[in-house]
This record gives structure tokens, sequence and C-alpha cells, in this order.
């Protein structure tokens, strides 16, 4: 065989010429999903050309924002790519990388929209009578369910007041008694501080009940006059920077010592459950298992009929992102009581479940972290506890968890923070 010069290269004899790799082709795009409201997984094949050297990764790249994932292997598969911004529509292109270089962007992937952001919220417990004079100490709760021990009170120690979130990531203490009933609600920080009185809007009340509704805002409801006994079914909407409404007209059967809570995914809430009685001269009580429904524009609808066992002095909380659980109370003429009804998220209650934990009323309950739920403190047979209750994200009480802080009954509790 005759030499040969290439490039200025002389090669004689037999000889094999290997030409120097070049960088891969482009991938080809798969499928993008989004997986959480910060990330999502991009699937693609690798190229039919490799440049002449092994590829050893893959990048996706999002647009908007050029957030990027990794994926160090040689064929087709899926990359994760987080640090994503929730509500946020995004495509991707993937490209190849070998030892010499990084191929061309792949054609863009299909438009995904992330989930909104879930916000992991903490709780906080709050005043109460812990036998004798009302209290108005707190009790922080972690975003793992953990209760700090008594945070000095702040504002008017009182018992039978209401509390829920608002504005997103904030709360308020609202009502009550103290010498006698009162209106002056008590907001609390993203950080969970509890602001001194705010003089107070509305009829003065106790054995109310109150839960957020529309994403930010909250209600206060129901309750009883404290010195004439009487049951109400008024309502008092609470905006989204903490302030109080004058009085809704009632809507629903007057009573008191009920519950509410949170549901839906599009903020709707719920009052549930309670006591009324018939006045002078018998005072005969009524206890009731009926519900409200509340709209995510705070309009509360007729009586729904009730299910599960009537009682009253429980709590309720929200729990799995979108459900509620109303748990504990008191049956008249029975005793004290654990068991709980889950609402769905379209506002169904559903029948009795066996109770978890040690029987009480006067307890309160809010949600925290992104999904899960806390009974807490209230009056056993024995007398008054500080015991907590957790509750999952799919709505199972867990038993008894040692308490913290001061026991006492007749307090209220809600969620705050991010």
């Amino acid at each position: 065989m005759a030499d040969m010069t290439i490039s200025g290269v002389t090669l004689s004899g037999g000889f094999t010429m290997t030409l120097p790799p070049t960088a891969p082709g482009a991938p080809t795009i798969g499928t993008a999903t989004a997986t959480s409201a910060t990330t999502a997984t991009v699937t693609f094949t690798a190229p039919a050309n490799d440049g002449g050297a092994t590829i050893t990764s893959y990048t996706a790249t999002s647009n908007p924002g050029g957030v990027t994932g990794t994926l160090n292997q040689a064929g087709s598969g899926t990359i994760t790519v987080s640090g994503l911004s929730g509500s946020t529509s995004y495509t991707f292109t993937v490209t190849a990388t070998n030892g010499a270089g990084t191929s061309s962007p792949s054609a863009s992937s299909n438009s995904i929209t992330t989930p909104s952001v879930i916000p992991v919220k903490k709780a906080i417990f709050g005043f109460g009578n812990p036998g004798g004079a009302s209290t108005s100490i707190t009790n922080l709760v972690s975003d793992t369910g953990v209760v700090a021990n008594n945070t000095t009170g702040v504002g008017t120690g009182r018992r039978d007041l209401a509390a829920a979130g608002y504005g997103g990531d904030k709360a308020i203490f609202g009502y009550g008694t103290a010498s006698g009933g009162v209106s002056i609600t008590n907001l609390v920080s993203n950080t969970g501080v509890v602001g001194n009185d705010v003089t107070g809007v509305g009829t003065a009340r106790q054995a109310l009940a109150a839960a957020g509704y529309g994403t930010d805002k909250a209600i206060f409801g129901y309750g009883q006059v404290a010195d004439t006994g009487a049951y109400l079914s008024i309502t008092n909407l609470v905006s989204n920077t903490g302030v109080v409404a004058n009085d809704t007209t009632g809507v629903g059967a007057n009573r008191g010592l009920l519950a509410a809570s949170g549901y839906g995914s599009s903020g709707q809430a719920i009052f549930g459950y309670g006591v009324t009685n018939s006045g002078p001269p018998n005072y005969i009580e009524t206890t009731y298992s009926l519900t409200n429904l509340v709209s995510n524009t705070g309009v509360v609808a007729t009586n729904t009929t009730g299910v599960g066992t009537a009682r009253y002095t429980l709590a309720a909380a929200s729990y799995g992102t979108d459900k509620a659980i109303f748990g504990y109370g008191f049956i008249a003429g029975v005793s004290n009581t654990a068991i709980t009804n889950k609402v769905s998220n379209t506002g169904v209650v559903a029948t009795d479940t066996t109770g978890v934990g040690s029987a009480r009323q006067g307890l309160a309950a809010a949600g925290y972290n992104t999904d899960k739920a806390i009974f807490g403190y209230g009056e056993q047979n024995s007398g008054l506890t500080s015991i907590t209750n957790l509750v999952s994200n799919t709505g199972v009480v867990a038993t008894d968890t040692t308490g913290v802080g001061t026991a006492r009954y007749r307090l209220a509790a809600a969620s705050y923070g991010t």
C-alpha cells in the first residue's frame, strides 16, 4: 500500500485512522411532568450519535428561569429538576455532554404548570381556664407538632373564646368571657407573637367558634351572651389584615360550644355541633350534630342535617390540605368522648370514628405543617389536662402525647406562620 499524507502527517503501510471525538447529537425530548410546587421530571431519549465518546451526563434546563437538573449516565432516562417556583408554567430542553463537549439543546418539552406552594404552618394554643382565674398564656406548636412550654400571656385572660388563621400566615383570638362576655381580639404575628387587646367589634359573647375562609380571611360565629344565656347565630367576618367587621345577621340554629374549621380547595369553612336551650323558665338543652357550611366569600348556609353523635365543647381542625375533622367533646347526659368525625373536601361529614386518646371536653385544635392537625388540652373526667393528640394527613388520630404547659380548658387554637 502506498504512503498517504493527511494534513501533513504521513502514514505508511496498513493503518487505522481514529478521528477525535466531537460533542454528541441532541437528545430527543420526552415528557415533562410537574411533581410538586418546586420540582418536575423530564424524560428524554439518548441521541443516536454520541460523538465518538461515551456520554457522561444529561442536563434539563427550564424556561423561564434557567433552572437545571442533571443525570449522570450514558443512556436514556428521566431528569429531576428542583428549585422551580409554584404556580408557574415551564417548558424544558435537554442537552447531552461527553468528553468533547455539550450538544445543542433538544426541542422544547410540553408545557407544565407547577401547583401552588403549600405553606408549612405552625400552631398556637392560647388563653383558657386552668381552674380559678382565666389566663392569657399561650403554647406554640412547631411544624412537627411539638408543643412548647408556656409563653407569658398578653391581653385579657379569658375562656370560651375562639381563634382562626387569617392573612395567609397570621392568627386571631377573639371574644370569650372574662368577668363577663367580651368582644376584644388579639392578633398573632407570623412568628407567633400575640398582640395586646384590640377594642371589640360586634356582640360580646362566649362559647363561639372560628375558622379561616377564602384563603386569607376568618369568620367568628354563633355563641352565647354571657349575661343573659341567650344563644346566637350571628357572625363577624375578619379581613386579611385582621380587621373584625360588625355583626352579620345569623343563619342556622342559634347555639354555642360548637366547633369550626376550614376545608376544601378554595377556602370554604364549616361550623358544626353545639348546644342551645329553650330559655326561661326551664332552659331545656338541645344538643346538635348539624352543620353550617361557609362559602369562600364568607356566606353561611342554612343547617345541614347532622351526622354523628350530637355533642358540644368539642374541637375541629383542617388536615390533609383540604379536609377537616371534628373531635372529642361532651355527650349530654352521658360523658366525655374521644370520637371523631371526618369532613370531606366537599363538606360532607362522616359518621363517628371510634375515639383514640383520652376522652375530654373543652379542648382546642388546629392544623400544622402542611396537612396535619393537633388536638390539645381540655377537661377529662379526672380533671384538667395538657395532653395532645396528633392527626395524620389521612385523618388518623394518634394516642395521647404527654402534656406540655399549663393544664386548662375552654381555650382556643389556630394555625399561623409559613
